[in-house]
């Protein structure tokens, strides 16, 4: 991981659960509630493993925690449910620090995006619940391409849609498989902890390690 380093980034490249909107919470309770609705119990140490896992990994995992019977799309249909109870009991926020460096960040005239395995719809309609979507100027989802992450095609894809070479791009992310993803496929990254303080073998793949986003400011050379 880099220290003291600054960067010019042409775009910066943004995980959406636990990184921008405070969610990674609600998933932290929900999966446990969806799995026991079903007859299983799940530790939360596999739930922080699921963060970010995209298809075709998260249903394996599960598969291979739970058996082959396990049935995915069952379980994750009921978790939805049980998440968007949750969003409406208490809302969407902001995670610290987002709101400052989104506006830095379109004063600098450097490109604003998300790589999220959430979907365009969805994750339309949590930044429009916390007013920020307009400050975006690309969302690529996870459903748009064959792997998720760990796997890098989000972060790619994100790239090849704003035309820029992913050298030239910060990605922001909260946990180990978005990392992963976002290094893989040639982002710096720079990591925002959320769930977990320390993620130690991560962190060797990243340009930066920051406590909240607005530190990221400092990051970038003006």
């Amino acid at each position: 991981m880099a220290e003291n380093k600054t960067f010019i980034p042409k775009a910066v490249i943004f995980d959406l659960d636990g990184t921008i909107i405070d969610t990674e919470r609600f998933y932290r309770k929900v999966w446990p509630a969806a799995l026991k609705h079903f007859g299983y119990d799940m530790s939360d140490s596999q739930v922080l493993e699921l963060r970010s896992l995209g298809r075709p990994f998260a249903p394996r995992k599960l598969k291979d925690w739970f058996g082959e019977d396990f049935d995915y799309d069952k379980a994750r249909g009921y978790r939805k449910e049980l998440f968007e109870e949750c969003v409406k009991e208490e809302g969407i926020r902001l995670k610290p620090g987002v709101k400052e460096l989104l506006e830095f960040l379109k004063q600098q005239g450097i490109t604003i995006a998300i790589a999220t395995a959430t979907d365009v719809p969805r994750a339309t309609r949590y930044l429009d619940a916390v007013g920020i979507t307009d400050l975006f100027d690309k969302i690529c989802s996870a459903a748009d391409v064959p792997e998720g992450k760990p796997k890098p095609g989000v972060y790619l894809e994100a790239c090849k849609q704003l035309g820029l070479d992913p050298s030239d791009c910060f990605a922001v992310e909260d946990a180990p498989n978005g990392i992963k993803s976002a290094h893989d496929a040639g982002c710096k990254v720079i990591f925002v902890p959320d769930q977990t303080d320390d993620e130690p073998e991560a962190e060797k793949l990243c340009f930066a390690k920051v406590k909240t986003a607005d530190k990221i400011m400092e990051l970038i050379s003006k």
